[in-house]
């Protein structure tokens, strides 16, 4: 009788739980993840494609929170502050984690100590574009570089940020082509972009993926991209090293971040949801589509990476001389 009533029971508690709206009532109304770059961008398409696989799985309701500033620190400062309940996530660039603490003194957030690492989420080449204000009749990196020499001026680039991967691609471009290059940085490359094709900026080093839906205007052109092979969204493109800057080779990821001291129990869930969503092929595809390759990992793993990057950064930080104060 008793193996009988657990069979029964342990049956309608299968039902209950398989109902959808049981499921539904037992999640937590919102969670949220941070952005510190503005919206339109890589990060922020990133953020959005995995919040709608999220819905309904971490919470009835997933919103993207675009903190802008700093170079992303505003939203990793808001990540360490918030309460250590799976319900807050935050999906940034390496630099910002791996790069910073070599190029600031003193940093509102521990890259290590405050945040725990949930999943990997793309990884992505950089690109190298001008603008309007270039001519038509630069086609390549020499042509830009005695553009340049010629127009001493004008020999400027934004990036998304002071400090970041695409900021010191473009910065070891530079001195490896003998140029004065001035540096803008912007608040995200899609800012950066903007201000390219409307002639206040010569060059821009960002993504590749933020220049792929301006490049049928004929306002923005990709002059190098910056993996060991062709980018495979902009295949007619050559690399940097194809152009005879053999050292110039990088690659960056985005990962997911949460508080540090998250459950055991709610990391493990995130985690296991954020991989589903990078293994969807509607978000596969997306992604695609911005010029990033999903990347999904576990937090192990995602630990390692940070660790190896940080430290393969140290050394090119040191050569390039660049502090925050700079």
């Amino acid at each position: 009788m008793q193996r009988r009533q657990f069979i029964i029971a342990s049956s309608a508690a299968g039902i209950v739980l398989a109902h959808p709206l049981a499921h539904a009532q037992a999640l937590p109304e919102t969670a949220r993840i941070l952005a510190g770059f503005a919206a339109g961008g890589t990060v922020d398409t990133t953020a959005r494609r995995v919040a709608d696989k999220l819905r309904d799985v971490l919470a009835k309701s997933v919103v993207v929170e675009n903190r802008t500033g700093a170079g992303g620190q505003i939203a990793l400062s808001g990540l360490k502050t918030s309460p250590a309940d799976g319900l807050t996530l935050l999906v940034t660039p390496m630099s910002m984690l791996g790069i910073y603490p070599h190029t600031y003194k003193k940093l509102p957030y521990d890259p290590v100590a405050d945040f725990q690492p949930v999943s990997q989420a793309v990884r992505f080449d950089f690109g190298f574009g001008v603008g309007p204000m270039v001519p038509a009749s630069v086609k390549n990196l020499a042509d830009f570089i005695a553009w340049c020499k010629a127009n001493p001026k004008d020999a400027n680039f934004g990036s998304p940020a002071a400090g970041s991967v695409p900021h010191f691609v473009a910065e070891l471009f530079g001195r490896a082509a003998g140029i004065d290059f001035k540096h803008v940085p912007y608040r995200g490359t899609q800012p950066a972009i903007v201000d390219m094709m409307g002639g206040q900026v010569a060059s821009v080093s960002g993504p590749v993926g933020e220049f792929l839906q301006h490049l049928p205007t004929g306002r923005a052109r990709l002059l190098a991209t910056s993996g060991p092979t062709r980018n495979r969204f902009a295949p007619t493109v050559p690399t940097y090293a194809e152009q005879g800057f053999k050292d110039i080779v990088f690659e960056e990821w985005f990962g997911f971040f949460m508080p540090a001291n998250v459950p055991a129990d709610a990391l493990a869930r995130a985690s296991a949801a954020i991989r589903n969503a990078l293994t969807a092929p509607d978000v596969v595809d997306a992604l695609a589509l911005m010029g990033l390759e999903a990347k999904p990992s576990t937090p192990t793993e995602l630990a390692a990476l940070l660790k190896r990057d940080t430290e393969r950064w140290a050394p090119l930080v040191k050569t390039i001389g660049f502090t925050a104060d700079s």
